[in-house]
């Protein structure tokens, strides 16, 4: 459970926010490996590793289809390799980012994440990534770790296929990409830069 997922929950519970932790099956989802690792450790993982209620909560994750956008003010998508395997094709999910940015919510994703956008459309059905200026996790990050050959396809280069005017900032280091109610964050370190982008979206809103 890396700082890509710990660091934006502490910004978001910090401010006040009601956090409900969603997976595709519910439960303890899967984490990804290099997110446990030595160099992946931030003083929001230190937190979260003493943190049995969030530890608890993020065990017993609620599954996506019981989730309802009525009931929520914006959702947060964290990153890792695995939304390039499931969300992107999701149905539950696309239909869920589709209700959030339909009824004028936010919706924050961030590294791998933006996946889950790859198959969203807008109302007019095209892609809802077409035109829209936004980032995640770059090829260059990718072949930094190894993992360019492995995975089923290269984050980058998929939104830019679907129409994304994507860009990045250094490798590893922190970048966002607002564009209206859409916000993303390039890598695990964009990730509390932009869980701050999303309270100020939610701010700007009421």
């Amino acid at each position: 459970m890396g700082g890509g997922v710990c660091c934006p929950i502490y910004v978001l519970a910090d401010a006040g926010a009601k956090i409900t932790i969603a997976s595709p099956k519910g439960g303890q989802p899967p984490v990804d490996p290099k997110s446990e690792s030595k160099d992946a450790q931030t003083p929001a993982t230190e937190r979260f590793y003493k943190d049995y209620v969030a530890i608890d909560q993020v065990a017993h994750s609620v599954k996506l289809r019981d989730v309802n956008q009525e009931d929520f003010d914006a959702v947060f998508y964290p990153g890792g390799h695995g939304p390039l395997w499931d969300l992107a094709t999701d149905k539950t999910s696309i239909k869920l980012i589709e209700a959030f940015y339909n009824n004028q919510k936010p919706i924050a994703f961030v590294c791998h994440s933006p996946a889950a956008l790859v198959n969203v459309k807008a109302r007019n059905g095209e892609p809802l990534v077409k035109g829209k200026h936004l980032t995640g996790f770059s090829n260059t990050e990718e072949e930094a770790v190894k993992l360019t050959k492995v995975v089923p396809f290269l984050l980058e280069d998929e939104l830019q296929k679907h129409g994304a005017h994507y860009s990045k900032g250094a490798d590893w280091g922190s970048y966002v990409k607002q564009d209206g109610l859409l916000i993303t964050g390039q890598n695990p370190g964009s990730s509390e830069e932009a869980a701050k982008l999303l309270l100020k979206t939610l701010e700007g809103k009421k």
